[in-house]
């Protein structure tokens, strides 16, 4: 009795152990240098931080079609990259969701939704739920502004878009924008971490 006993905690040990593993990956922090990925864009394509030879960085957003809190936010990760792309730092979009859990969110729903909003930026699927927990990204939307330096992509900037997700007009500070800015002058980052508001990624 005692043997089955144990085996029955080492089975829930081992099923809990892989219904966790994903949210307790630590992620990057500020300083960090992020690995490239290979993801498939909505037109087919894959794509990697490294076809952008002539990137100066990267505005890595962790985004989707059916979290009220990213969708309040797309004209605005629209308009960062109108803003910054040409400057040198894209906005890369990495759909991070589990599809089985939220379908709409699946590739054909990105089609529809980037077609919608004319998006201007690569709209990419985390398919196999690999790139997010490398991050440490935890929800929709999550940024991660990196810059490239002769070691590799380094994160220099983690959390929120900006300090109202409910109103654009409304917003006192854009963090996303601040930290690029710096970036762009050779300056520190004045906030360079920030709580990210939204929806929970889901696995």
């Amino acid at each position: 009795m005692k043997t089955m006993k144990l085996l029955f905690a080492f089975v829930a040990i081992l099923t809990l152990s892989a219904f966790t593993s994903v949210t307790t990956e630590p992620g990057y922090s500020v300083g960090d240098m992020a690995t490239d990925f290979k993801l498939e864009n909505i037109d087919g394509r894959m794509i990697s931080l490294s076809d952008y030879s002539d990137a100066k960085g990267f505005i890595v957003v962790f985004t989707c079609n059916t979290c009220p809190y990213a969708v309040a936010y797309e004209d605005r990760i629209n308009d960062l990259n109108k803003k910054y792309a040409q400057k040198g730092y894209p906005v890369i979009a990495i759909m991070p969701n589990n599809t089985d859990i939220k379908p709409g969110d699946n590739l054909e729903a990105m089609k529809v939704r980037a077609q919608e909003k004319g998006f201007t930026f690569p709209y990419l699927i985390d398919k196999n739920q690999e790139i997010f927990p490398q991050y440490g990204a935890t929800k929709t939307p999550h940024v991660y502004v990196l810059q490239k330096t002769n070691k590799g992509n380094q994160v220099k900037y983690i959390g929120a878009i900006d300090d109202n997700y409910q109103d654009a007009s409304a917003v006192n500070t854009k963090y996303v924008e601040n930290a690029v800015d710096a970036l762009l002058q050779g300056k520190d980052i004045k906030e360079p971490h920030t709580k990210a508001i939204g929806c929970s990624i889901k696995i």
